[in-house]
């Protein structure tokens, strides 16, 4: 796993020309170091030349990387993401001997200029305070500069670490939004993997026991959250770049490590197996011509799927800086569980978070019931059938509110959910005007079954009953007179048209050799005339009508 991770770095470092990189840098130094991408590039340059790899690069990677250990002391430049892989990259140099002593002292004496309160942005002076993760990202890279510095930041980093675990619900999960929901799925991961870095580095000062205690609660309903795809679950914002399984792969090699001390071998094999999932992902975006940072194939000019903070140059270099994570806490002698990790499992997580996830052998489900409709909406958001394409049926929800960059002018809300006809208009329960309540959910060998209740303004109500089998996903909808249930349509990845056929009450999208297929029982299919965007590209609205009841089923399979 080692050599895959490095591997994928590599591949990660080609999408960036040389010249795209000398330019990079040349901008740098006459603007100033200001963000954390050009640090992060560094980094994974001089590890990759350290490993053999990218030699061309070694002139001009000593170059960048005396500018950048003697800049970071005296600039507030998102140094708290910086300095961790800046350290990482300097032990990793060292320990290859690809460079002279003296330059790695020379290095290791320019961060040791660091005072925490002036090169940090933002960190917690008192326990109590109410920061976010980046005291979280300052006393990571503290610790990793401690380490090498053998300086004592101690007190530094554990009042950082205490403001973070006010973060934690229930379960374990970190809760990055100002409010009490819509907190973002990839902003839980990122704090559990830093959570899993600075233990994993050796940090075991008065609050070990409390990070690693909701390590372990999180891991196991992450292991659930992973879709059948391999892809971490959808929620909130930089979800559904390239980077985001190369985090999860860091967050399950620390519950690999774990189990596998603790002599259970089964689970310990499962992370590992997940992290084999999660790779291939990677790999998948990886291997496209050319490469880009996010999930769909829309030119970068577009930026369609991003916010104005995931630019190329430094979301693109992150999967890189997320692999290298994942490789340092990675136990090669861990081997993968050979049975399959996809069983069936259904759970909900903390209302915090108002995700339902059920899963099959082959197909894995999620649902939001209190979407931010700024980034997702309400129902159900994914379908995913394994080793079909994400995107065929639907890998999250179109927001009607869209706070990253699409390509159309004005998108609908889309979700697989109920509707009503009210005054002529039918309305869906995609928006947050329509209340879901979560009456049961269940699950055994073979199947995964959840039950959901709608209410709409008007006080009418549907039900709508879900069950996962091996055959594909049932959905019964029952109401009072007219209802609806809302169907996706995939029509363009920014590259490539999908083919969308309707017959009567079957409808079906052709895609990179799969069928995706819903069948109607005893009711017809609808053209509803509206164009949706999210962040995988654009897909056509689509719904099944009848009166007090619907059978829909859907189908994926290879053509």
């Amino acid at each position: 796993m080692k050599e895959k991770y490095i591997e994928l770095m590599e591949r990660t470092l080609s999408a960036y020309s040389k010249s795209h990189i000398q330019k990079y840098f040349e901008e740098v130094e006459r603007e100033g170091l200001t963000e954390h991408g050009f640090p992060r590039l560094i980094s994974n340059i001089g590890i990759l030349i350290a490993h053999g790899k990218r030699s061309d690069l070694l002139t001009l990677f000593l170059k960048m990387m005396d500018f950048c250990t003697k800049t970071i002391p005296n600039v507030k430049a998102a140094n708290d993401f910086s300095v961790r892989e800046i350290v990482s990259c300097i032990k990793e140099v060292e320990k290859s001997g690809i460079i002279s002593k003296e330059k790695n002292i020379e290095w290791k004496t320019n961060i040791s200029k660091i005072n925490p309160h002036e090169c940090y942005n933002i960190f917690a002076t008192l326990p109590t305070d109410k920061v976010k993760n980046w005291a979280l990202f300052s006393a990571v890279s503290e610790f990793f500069r401690q380490k090498m510095n053998h300086c004592n930041s101690q007190d530094f980093i554990d009042i950082q670490l205490a403001t973070q675990l006010q973060w934690l619900d229930e379960n374990g999960m970190y809760m990055d939004a100002d409010g009490d929901t819509h907190h973002p799925i990839m902003y839980d991961l990122v704090a559990r993997g830093l959570f899993a870095l600075i233990l994993n580095e050796g940090y075991r000062g008065r609050y070990y026991k409390a990070i690693d205690d909701a390590l372990r609660r999180a891991g196991l309903l992450t292991l659930e959250m992973q879709s059948v795809n391999g892809e971490m679950a959808f929620g909130g914002r930089s979800n559904q770049f390239i980077h985001n399984e190369a985090w999860l792969a860091c967050v399950y090699e620390y519950e690999a490590k774990r189990y596998f001390n603790e002599g259970n071998l089964e689970l310990a094999g499962r992370f590992k197996a997940a992290i084999k999932n999660a790779l291939e992902v990677t790999e998948r975006w990886l291997s496209l011509n050319p490469i880009y940072h996010i999930k769909n194939r829309f030119p970068l000019e577009t930026k369609h799927g991003c916010e104005g903070y995931a630019y190329f140059d430094k979301y693109m270099i992150t999967v890189a800086s997320n692999l290298h994570a994942a490789y340092q806490i990675c136990d090669d002698t861990i081997p993968l569980y050979e049975e399959s990790p996809n069983k069936a499992s259904v759970f909900a997580t903390s209302k915090h978070f108002h995700k339902i996830f059920m899963k099959g052998r082959e197909y894995s489900l999620e649902f939001d019931i209190d979407a931010d409709p700024h980034y997702d909406a309400n129902g159900l958001g994914r379908i995913h059938k394994a080793g079909a394409p994400a995107a065929i049926c639907l890998s999250l929800p179109c927001p009607a509110e869209p706070m990253y960059s699409i390509s159309i002018d004005k998108s609908a809300p889309l979700s697989l959910c109920p509707g009503i006809l009210s005054s002529g208009k039918w309305e869906f329960a995609c928006v947050p005007e329509i209340k879901y309540e979560l009456v049961d959910l269940l699950c055994d060998e073979n199947y995964a079954y959840a039950e959901l209740h709608s209410s709409f303004r008007n006080e009418k109500s549907v039900t709508s009953k879900y069950k996962v089998t091996d055959e594909g996903v049932q959905i019964d909808v029952y109401g009072e007179g007219d209802i609806a249930y809302m169907l996706p349509a995939f029509q363009f990845d920014g590259e490539e048209y999908t083919e969308i056929n309707l017959c009567e009450n079957v409808l079906s999208i052709s895609y990179k050799g799969w069928l995706c297929s819903y069948f109607v029982d005893g009711a017809k299919i609808s053209d509803m005339g509206k164009l949706s965007a999210n962040r995988n590209g654009l897909y056509k609205t689509y719904a099944a009508i009848g009166k007090n009841s619907l059978k829909i089923l859907v189908k994926i399979k290879k053509t």
